[in-house]
């Protein structure tokens, strides 16, 4: 199994490491102390070796962070996790709303003129510090860089991450290294840059077409990496984790220990491009010492990373037939099983990983298994333990959120299945998630249009209800990399334009606490929108759906959807039985031709 059970925090551990914490902070002078989730790399998901905010707070979800004054430590966390923060911390930490609370406010709340707040620099990025300090200058706040007080308390702290690097074929990556590097280093010269630093690990693994294995979920390589306007790259890694893809990289890259990374950035003639969104606060330091002109804009590798090229868009294509096929699987096995009553949520992570694997091309899973039954379904991060495995029951919901990595693709899938006679109002939140789906696939849109400007079709029929969802519509998807990859989303807060090649999810959601949850996800690809005849001459963007697995019929209330919804679950359900039918066995195809029967 890729997916574990056991308990990985505990909120008993908190208070007397919080009182450490407090200690050390009071020996360095510091009022206040930041403690965030991510790491050196700015990673969404960290290796174990970097779960700091988990140590101190039992905390285990993939955004937020805490702050530690002398009297009070509050856990910042969005709408994702108000319900799952609640039983994973003890009482001495306070969760905060947030970005409904500004970090800025909360902190000139509880603090007063003079007061000094730490700060990890690796761990935080050139723009939130620049924007924290504005804010709290006014106040007489100060913030202040220094060694990382959590490491030297963490007893038991896990080893870094020791896996190779390995080279990505160029059958899936579309597109050599060399061509990449050239492409990016004339963006440079023309810009008069003659370098850009590199810090994301994704960025740096699709530009030199390379993978690793330091974080569970994600195929990403932890490194540093200059790019020079010369298409030359220094590489930065962990002694022996670049030895077998030397060749791969041929002489244009060199690689070097990461120890080198900071002289190397002393070294640099300006202007250099830099990232404020995702590179750490210290590597501005580092050049700003070194008297090197900082020229700030988006990490090269951003945006030709989210646009997929022809090959991987046809991995993508492939890569869901595939995992398609094991969910429909899955959910004819379901389908049968759950009804008798002997299913628990972790049985049915199983048996999911089961059907993936049986493709024998499951390289992993694309995040930890989202498995809720009933009242667990309103977590919308929920993470199923031995502590909170629970049965399967007739009269509930049971929402799923899986994915998996493929060498040729990333999936990310959400159904949500009536078990047994569905609850009372499930049914009509239901339509409205899938209707605010079927908004979005449907959706055609002019070129420079954003995330967030879509973003509330999906919302529209629940707003109707006096209902809504507290997280983004869609994340953007890797190739074979990051299964949440910016800068594309769909999200009220987006304002990166879409185009051609993004890859996105698409799943809105509804969470009723203490009685069940609903999501239904699909991924999409941006396309150019097919001409209809009699419209303007105007260069239009569609989508095209690549998930291929059939939705609840018994959770649909027909008599609530639009002619062209209804036409639109036909057609969907019609591809799927077209797509998936040949890729499963005789009993699974009986169950799919029922469950892709038209409305």
């Amino acid at each position: 199994m890729f997916q574990t059970f056991e308990v990985t925090s505990r909120p008993e551990q908190g208070p007397p490491r919080l009182a450490a914490l407090r200690r050390a902070m009071v020996e360095q002078g510091l009022d206040t102390l930041i403690v965030p989730r991510e790491d050196a790399f700015q990673g969404e998901y960290v290796a174990p070796c970097d779960e700091r905010l988990k140590w101190l707070t039992g905390f285990t979800g993939s955004a937020g962070f805490a702050v530690v004054t002398r009297d009070v430590a509050g856990v910042f966390v969005d709408g994702r996790y108000r319900v799952q923060v609640c039983s994973q911390v003890a009482p001495e930490f306070t969760p905060v709303n947030w970005p409904e609370v500004n970090l800025a406010d909360w902190l000139t709340k509880h603090l007063t003129s003079g007061a000094v707040v730490g700060f990890d620099p690796w761990l935080h990025t050139v723009k939130a510090i620049a924007d924290l300090e504005a804010k709290l200058a006014p106040a007489g706040i100060t913030l202040r860089p220094g060694p990382n007080l959590i490491d030297p308390l963490w007893e038991d702290r896990p080893a870094p991450p020791k896996p190779p690097f390995s080279a990505y074929p160029i059958e899936n990556a579309g597109e050599p290294h060399a061509e990449k590097r050239a492409r990016l280093a004339k963006s440079l010269r023309d810009a008069g840059q003659p370098a850009a630093v590199l810090t994301l690990p994704d960025s740096i693994a699709w530009l030199l077409n390379i993978r690793g294995a330091d974080i569970e979920r994600n195929p990403v390589p932890q490194c540093y990496a200059i790019l020079y306007d010369d298409a030359k790259v220094l590489l930065f890694a962990h002694p022996g984790k670049t030895d077998v893809i030397v060749q791969h990289l041929g002489p244009d890259v060199t690689t070097h220990p990461i120890d080198q990374f900071e002289a190397a950035l002393a070294g640099l003639f300006g202007p250099v491009r830099l990232d404020p969104a995702s590179a750490p606060e210290a590597v501005r330091a580092i050049l700003e010492a070194a008297g090197t002109d900082i020229a700030r804009a988006q990490d090269p590798c951003s945006l030709p990373k989210a646009c997929k090229n022809p090959v991987e868009l046809e991995g993508a294509r492939a890569a869901h037939l595939r995992d398609g096929a094991a969910m429909v699987q899955f959910l004819a096995w379901l389908d049968a099983e759950a009804p008798k009553g002997g299913l628990t949520e972790i049985a049915v992570v199983e048996a999911l990983e089961g059907f993936r694997r049986a493709t024998n091309a499951l390289r992993d899973i694309s995040f930890e298994t989202i498995c809720g039954a009933g009242e667990h379904g309103a977590i919308v991060h929920y993470r199923v333990t031995e502590d909170t495995d629970r049965p399967v029951r007739n009269g509930e919901l049971l929402l799923v959120d899986s994915g998996g990595q493929y060498l040729d693709g990333t999936t990310d899938i959400t159904r949500t299945i009536a078990v047994g006679p569905p609850p009372e109002d499930a049914a009509e939140s239901y339509t409205a998630v899938l209707q605010g789906m079927i908004a979005i696939s449907r959706a055609r849109f002019p070129r420079g249009v954003t995330g967030g400007h879509l973003d509330s079709l999906a919302r529209f029929p629940l707003w109707t209800l006096g209902r809504d969802y507290d997280h983004g519509t869609g994340h953007g998807v890797g190739a074979y990399l990051s299964v949440h990859e910016g800068p594309q989303r769909l999200s009220r807060i987006s304002d990166v334009p879409l185009d051609e090649g993004m890859i996105l999810s698409n799943e809105p959601g509804y969470y009723r606490e203490g009685a069940f949850g609903i999501r239904i996800e699909n991924l999409i690809a941006v396309i150019a929108a097919p001409k209809i005849s009699g419209g303007d001459d105007r260069d239009m963007l569609a989508f095209e759906t690549l998930t291929w697995v059939p939705f609840d019929r018994r959770l649909i209330l027909t008599d609530r959807l639009s002619p062209q919804e209804r036409d639109w679950i036909n057609w969907y359900h019609a591809a799927t039985l077209q797509h998936i039918g040949p890729r499963v066995d005789d009993a699974t195809l009986i169950w799919l031709t029922q469950a892709c029967a038209a409305l």
